[in-house]
């Protein structure tokens, strides 16, 4: 199996997130990946996949991942059946941090019991 095919899930992802100038690579069997990502949550993203592909330090590959807006954690567009707690918990690991969420976002917010679909949050740095 060649490296760029073991890394494929990774490639895929990249696509999927729509990072740009992204650009792939093999020499000498290390797998050479560029690009930006949106923002940092995004760029998380892709070290998770890499890491799930190759283990904790694969040395088959290496990847360099930038990030366009790093003045926010993420944007997250809300779905029907959400709360601040459940998007915490995505997020964060721990729903209590709601209250982060709420208040990088008062400026659309009021009561952070009553969101909607379709409304973008920001997802704050912590």
């Amino acid at each position: 199996m060649s490296v760029k095919a073991k890394y494929q899930p990774v490639l895929d992802l990249g696509q999927n997130l729509g990072i740009k100038d992204g650009d792939v690579s093999e020499e000498n069997g290390v797998l050479k990946i560029k690009g930006e990502a949106n923002t940092p949550y995004e760029k998380d993203l892709m070290w998770d996949k890499i890491k799930q592909v190759g283990g904790e330090s694969p040395s088959d590959i290496q990847a360099n991942i930038s990030v366009g807006d790093d003045s926010v954690y993420h944007r997250h567009t809300v779905q029907g059946g959400e709360s601040l707690s459940k998007i915490a918990k995505h997020y964060y690991g721990d729903a209590m941090k709601y209250t982060k969420i709420f208040e990088a976002n008062t400026n659309i917010l009021n009561n952070p019991d009553v969101i909607h679909p379709d409304q973008v949050l920001v997802i704050p740095n912590i």
